[in-house]
């Protein structure tokens, strides 16, 4: 065994995918989840299941004395649990900043010996790259995110970077796909349907990764010597907003009608649903302002190959190839 890790956030997409890897690279996994999650894709019997409260930094703390009593100290951990939607934006703060330093501080004090922590932040805690010269986001980049979710995974990073209480590495992925993910299946959904969607007239380019190079990266690099770090995490390669449609478009054998909604006439609609949202329900719509100035920039490329040269690998699924799975995926459990 290469030791023991803790992977908050394991029933979800990207989390799930953390646990099959640290799995097959031969770690004792700890799948971090609520007394409510879906283990429907936690189906191994090698994992051991810690159910965390991270909303309270004490009754946390006591989870964490009763695993370490009963099965040693992690030896790393992979904070993977947050969210990216939210009925309003205080709670972006909550889960995705505020767990965090619950977490940092009940593991410090039930005195786990952690070697290295290790935040999944996102590309969007840096902010969009330039748009005129389309150069890619740079690991050296000056951070300016630009939404609330944004805004509270880069505090969460700078919480970690201030702290100093455990080595840590900083996760910061671009755009991931892959299957069990319910965001781009919106997309592909409709795309099975003949309509391919796109909102504003101009150039757009993006980096994307696919779910199985992401967690071969990051679970790699609990065995890298490097600490104290950030890395951004891409296929590396760059895309331009259409080739996604037209790659799914190919797999899926489809012909589609496009249609290219005007950022003029969406940022008056998307406005006013979000009014009427909070007004009447309290809650943000799934596409806010916010959201829709994020999605609509034209430039997030970002470079990753610092990454995968330190690691000594590079990434193993070409769009087509991710895709391919993800949708053969969709079609076997029924969602497309």
């Amino acid at each position: 065994m290469k030791g023991k890790i803790l992977i908050t956030g394991a029933s979800g997409f990207i989390g799930s995918f953390l646990v099959e890897e640290a799995l097959h690279m031969g770690f004792e996994v700890f799948a971090g989840i609520r007394a409510s999650s879906n283990k429907q894709f936690l189906t191994d019997e090698k994992i051991y299941f810690a159910e965390l409260d991270l909303s309270s930094q004490e009754i946390l703390q006591e989870q964490l004395v009763s695993i370490k009593q009963m099965h040693g100290s992690f030896d790393y951990v992979i904070h993977n649990a947050g969210i990216t939607h939210a009925d309003n934006k205080k709670d972006f703060f909550t889960v995705n900043c505020n767990y965090t330093q619950n977490l940092l501080h009940a593991l410090q004090r039930s005195g786990m010996q952690i070697k290295k922590f290790v935040l999944i932040s996102s590309l969007a805690a840096y902010g969009p790259g330039n748009a005129k010269t389309f150069a890619p986001i740079e690991l050296w980049h000056e951070q300016i995110p630009i939404s609330t979710y944004a805004k509270s995974k880069f505090y969460a990073e700078e919480f970690i970077r201030s702290s100093n209480i455990f080595p840590y590495l900083i996760i910061n992925p671009t755009a991931v796909y892959g299957p069990r993910d319910k965001d781009f299946l919106q997309f592909i959904q409709l795309l099975n349907k003949g309509i391919e969607p796109y909102i504003g007239n101009n150039q757009q380019m993006v980096s994307l990764v696919y779910v199985k190079d992401l967690a071969k990266a990051v679970v790699g690099l609990m065995d890298s010597r490097h600490v104290n770090y950030s890395y951004i995490v891409s296929d590396r390669n760059d895309y331009n907003k259409e080739e996604l449609g037209a790659t799914v478009k190919l797999l899926l054998n489809k012909r589609t009608i496009k249609i290219k909604i005007p950022l003029l006439f969406v940022r008056p609609v998307v406005s006013i649903v979000e009014k009427l949202s909070l007004f009447f329900f309290d809650r943000l719509p799934f596409l806010h302002s916010e959201k829709l100035e994020e999605i609509s920039c034209p430039n997030w490329l970002c470079d990753s190959d610092q990454l995968w040269n330190d690691l000594h690998l590079k990434p193993g699924y070409s769009l087509e190839a991710g895709m391919k799975e993800t949708i053969g995926w969709y079609k076997e459990n029924k969602w497309i």
